[in-house]
Parts: C-alpha cells; sequence; structure tokens
C-alpha cells in the first residue's frame, strides 16, 4: 500500500499525512483503475481479437445482433486486473473486510470466466444459464 510506504518518509503532520485520508486514497484508486483500464484495454482486445476470443450470437435473436459476432469476451479479466491493482496500491490491506470484498469479487470474476469460457467451448450463446 502506497500509504504505508509513504508514511514511513513522512513526519507524523508531514504533507504526506495526506495519504491517510480515505476520500484522497478512493478518488486516486478511482483514477488509477481508470488508468489501469485505458493502458491495458486495447493490449487486451487486441489479444482477444488475435486468439478469435468472440461472442456466440444466438440465431434466432434479432438481426441487429448479428453486428456483434464476433466481438471479444473476457473483459471482466480486465474490469478484477483494475480492480486488483488498485485496491492493492491504495487500500489498507490490514483491513479485513477489504480480504473478503476482494475475495467476493473474485468468486464472483471467476463465475463470470467460467461463464465466458463454457459460451465459448460449446459455441452457445446461453453460458452457465440452464
Amino acid at each position: 500500500m502506497l500509504a504505508e510506504l509513504l508514511n514511513f518518509f513522512s513526519d507524523s503532520y508531514g504533507p504526506l499525512r495526506v495519504f491517510d485520508y480515505l476520500s484522497f486514497r478512493a478518488i486516486f484508486a478511482t483514477l488509477t483503475a481508470l488508468l489501469v483500464s485505458l493502458i491495458l484495454g486495447p493490449r487486451f482486445i487486441n489479444k482477444m481479437q488475435a486468439i478469435e476470443v468472440g461472442q456466440v450470437i444466438r440465431e434466432k435473436g434479432p438481426a441487429t445482433h448479428l453486428s456483434k459476432k464476433g466481438t471479444p469476451t473476457m473483459g471482466g479479466t480486465l474490469i478484477l486486473a483494475s480492480i486488483f491493482i488498485s485496491t492493492i496500491l491504495w487500500g489498507d490491506l490490514e483491513n479485513r473486510y477489504l480480504w473478503v470484498a476482494l475475495g467476493v469479487t473474485t468468486l464472483f470474476g471467476v463465475l463470470g470466466w467460467v461463464d465466458d469460457l463454457y459460451k465459448l467451448r460449446f459455441e452457445s450463446s446461453k453460458g452457465l444459464s440452464p
């Protein structure tokens, strides 16, 4: 966590104490996640297109959805990476609720990843739906 590192270099009333404020860290965590997604996003999309990881469209669906065929999927991976990087940099890593939230986020991310993988492997637009 950046706040812990910077507190090591500041005195108890120095200007670096601003990193102790939750609002400051929340704003910079949001900006960090945005920057990570903007920097890694195009590379991630190009990689997904290169390995042909694209959206499967239902045959009986609306004709307007046919234009989405081949749209890269697995975008949740990029979102999770942004969340994790931002949280590790700006979060209070000694807070157990932070780890619970990251754990739940990871579980939902794994569920989404398995759903997308199922769609790709079986070429079905239903995913994990019954």
